[in-house]
C-alpha cells in the first residue's frame, strides 16, 4: 500500500532561500522514504503564522489547523529539528504544545486521533545532544498518541565549539545515510501494520 508522511521542519529559519541543515536532513529522509513507497510533504512551520497554545484552532490568524488537518491525513510524521541551547528548537516545542490537544480530541472508545500513526525525527546541531533531544521528542510525540519504531532517528552533530553545519558537508557521512535508511524501513513497515490493524479501544 502506499504511504504519505508530513516532515516538519522546526528551523529557525524563515525563508526557503537561506540554508537550512534541518531541510538537508529531511530531503536526505524524503529521499530514503521514496524508495519504500512513501511521498513526503515538507512543511517549514517558521513561514507559517503558529499561534502559542494548545488548542488545535488559536482563533484568528492561526495556520495551525491547516498543518494539523496535513499532519492527520498521514500515517507518517517526521519532527526535524535543530539543537538550540541544547533544546529542541522554540519551533519544534510550539508545534508539540499544538499537538497537546490530541489528548482530548479521542473517539468513542477513547483513541486519541492521532492513534496509528507513525512518528521519527531527525535531529541536527553543532555541539553534542542528539540523543538528549529525540529523548524529549519521543516521549512528546509518545504522549500525544504517535507509536515510534525502533531506530526511528536520523541525526548529525558537527565538533563541539565548531563552526561546519550539516548543509556545509560536501558528502552525507556513510553512518548518517544507514540511519536514514533504516529509518525510513522501520517508519514504513510500522506504518502498514498499523493501518491494517488499528489499537483496540475502549471496551474492545
Amino acid at each position: 500500500m502506499s504511504l504519505n508522511a508530513i516532515a516538519l521542519n522546526c528551523t529557525l529559519k524563515t525563508k526557503p532561500s537561506d540554508g537550512s541543515s534541518t531541510e538537508r536532513m529531511l530531503s536526505l529522509i524524503a529521499d530514503e522514504l521514496k524508495k519504500e513507497g512513501v511521498e513526503t510533504e515538507t512543511i517549514r512551520l517558521a513561514e507559517h503564522a503558529i499561534l502559542p497554545g494548545v488548542k488545535s484552532d488559536e482563533g484568528k490568524g492561526d495556520e495551525w489547523p491547516q498543518i494539523r488537518e496535513k499532519i492527520l491525513s498521514a500515517e507518517i510524521l517526521i519532527v526535524g529539528t535543530p539543537i538550540w541551547l541544547g533544546q529542541p528548537s522554540s519551533v519544534a516545542k510550539r508545534a508539540l504544545e499544538r499537538m497537546d490537544a490530541f489528548l482530548d480530541e479521542t473517539d468513542e472508545q477513547g483513541r486519541m486521533v492521532s492513534y496509528g500513526r507513525v512518528a521519527a525525527v531527525a535531529v541536527v546541531g553543532n555541539e553534542d545532544g542528539a540523543h538528549h533531544v529525540s529523548a524529549e521528542l519521543f516521549q512528546a510525540l509518545n504522549d500525544v498518541g504517535f507509536t515510534i519504531p525502533a531506530n526511528a532517528v536520523c541525526y548529525w552533530v558537527g565538533e563541539a565549539m565548531g563552526s561546519q553545519n550539516f548543509i556545509d558537508l560536501k558528502q552525507v557521512p556513510e553512518t548518517v545515510q544507514t540511519m536514514a535508511g533504516m529509518l525510513a524501513r522501520n517508519t514504513s513497515h510500522l506504518a502498514r501494520l498499523l493501518s491494517n490493524a488499528r489499537y483496540p479501544g475502549e471496551g474492545d
